[in-house]
């Protein structure tokens, strides 16, 4: 008997087979834009240096600063060196706002966070001090009013 053999091969779902790309795409243009982040430093932010050599003598202690920024987006895990320059830059602008003018880490970065130790070196004395001077009221009649030759530092 001459048996005739069926090869049933499946029809593909149009429908099911187009929303796997369609969910794929769209999916990564939603993590897109979470994995791309900028953080700007601000205007007092760029005064702010960093103690790398981790030298400090002669400067004050103005508080301690922690910052954090999203290290990884889903799967996706952001350069070392990116979110380093990040936390870096957020913390100069939080330093910016106690105030102070030199920043130190306290600890290595982990998990997007990371901590720093924030001093006064000089120059936010100098403009405190001259903050402070320009508010006071200008001498009576017949009085004199000194101020410094040279800033010494």
């Amino acid at each position: 008997m001459g048996g005739a053999s069926v090869c049933v091969l499946p029809i593909p779902n149009r429908d099911r087979d187009m929303k796997k790309p369609l969910l794929a795409s769209l999916l990564c243009l939603a993590v897109l834009p979470a994995a791309c982040t900028w953080v700007n430093p601000s205007a007092g932010g760029t005064g702010v240096r960093v103690a790398y050599d981790g030298n400090v003598s002669g400067c004050r202690n103005a508080g301690e600063v922690g910052v954090s920024v999203t290290d990884k987006v889903a799967f996706y895990h952001r350069s070392d060196l990116k979110v380093r320059d990040e936390l870096e830059t957020l913390a100069r602008n939080e330093a910016a706002t106690l105030p102070a003018d030199t920043i130190k880490p306290l600890e290595e970065p982990h998990d997007g966070s990371q901590r720093f130790q924030a001093y006064v070196c000089g120059r936010t004395l100098v403009r405190q001090r001259d903050v402070a001077r320009d508010a006071l009221p200008p001498p009576a009649n017949g009085e004199t009013q000194t101020f410094p030759v040279k800033e010494h530092r």
